[in-house]
């Protein structure tokens, strides 16, 4: 047996009792699936503008994966591992769950960031455009986790979409690499990360660390990636008291602050840019500093554009693949 939470939307969304570990068992089909799930959560990560806490809500394990997460830092199991009960340590943290979700995440990250550092550099646009779908049709499925919208969540949801607009138009800046910084990079950006509408990989863009980051990945500088990976943990036990918290006390007007998160995060990942600011690398790379949205022309020698036909029907698609994703993969 282990602990665990039966994630799934329900009436009960907002009971407090509801936001408690309860015991689990799971089948090994189970647990591949939740790597595929953290695999899916990893791939979104890596994307600056797109939030991993975003799809694990649209999987149906973002609650269970605070809980967990938060369970690393309560009595219980402090006391089982200060008097060696090793086991019953690591089931009150639902170590299972926990091993198979970051496997994929990890698995994503190792696997994809090369993949999409290059999309990202070649077709922009196109990447962009199914994030947009993906991200917008999170919007619509998170929303519903809400029993009852009243005009005081909405103003709620309303904030956190404004926050999160000016947020992401924030200007990147120039940041060092010493070890306390790559620590305070990993904290927050993880923080950022299991928030739905906030991406840590953007996080890591405002501190000036996203191309550092990606390229210790890519080059498996340990050292980098290990301090990041400290502050990560750090970061990510402690937010994860705040949001278990907050879930528990107040889960409808959190849910409705993060659905506007995600909504103004829109701003950011809108596929069509028009670069005004920018700055030149240590390595001579170009860095947009201010970016502002454009839309794309229509139609190229009279003709329809197809670069516009091909986001469209990549927007549609991540659209849909939303829709699909919470009717048969989530829990």
């Amino acid at each position: 047996m282990e602990n665990g939470l039966s994630a799934a939307p329900s009436r009960a969304a907002s009971d407090p009792d509801r936001w408690q570990l309860t015991l689990r068992t799971r089948t090994w089909r189970e647990y591949l699936l939740l790597v595929f799930k953290g695999f899916l959560m990893g791939s979104a990560d890596v994307v600056p503008g797109v939030s991993g806490g975003t799809m694990a809500f649209i999987l149906g394990i973002y609650e269970e994966l605070i809980l967990s997460i938060r369970a690393a830092a309560r009595p219980p199991f402090w006391h089982a591992l200060l008097r060696g009960r090793l086991t019953e340590a690591l089931e009150r943290i639902n170590v299972r769950f926990l091993l198979a979700v970051f496997s994929g995440i990890a698995l994503a990250i190792l696997t994809l960031a090369q993949v999409l550092e290059w999309l990202l550099e070649n077709h922009p646009a196109l990447v962009w455009s199914f994030f947009f779908g993906l991200v917008l049709g999170s919007v619509l499925t998170v929303r519903r986790r809400v029993r009852h919208w009243t005009w005081g969540l909405w103003a709620v949801a309303l904030v956190g979409a404004v926050g999160a607009y000016f947020l992401v138009g924030a200007v990147p800046v120039q940041t060092p690499n010493a070890w306390w910084f790559l620590i305070l990079s990993g904290a927050l950006a993880i923080c950022a990360m299991i928030l739905p509408g906030i991406s840590g990989a953007f996080i890591l863009v405002l501190l000036g660390k996203y191309q550092f980051v990606l390229s210790a990945v890519n080059q498996r500088d340990v050292v980098s990636l290990g301090l990041v990976g400290i502050g990560a943990a750090i970061g990510i036990v402690s937010f994860a008291q705040v949001l278990g918290w907050l879930f528990r006390r107040y889960h409808d007007p959190t849910v409705a602050l993060l659905t506007g998160l995600m909504l103004g995060s829109l701003r950011k990942i809108w596929p069509w840019k028009e670069t005004v600011e920018y700055l030149v690398g240590r390595h001579g790379e170009i860095v947009p500093t201010v970016q502002r949205n454009v839309l794309p022309p229509l139609l190229v020698d009279g003709s329809m554009n197809g670069q516009v036909l091909a986001a469209l029907l990549l927007a549609a698609l991540g659209f849909i693949a939303v829709i699909l994703v919470e009717r048969y993969v989530a829990e």
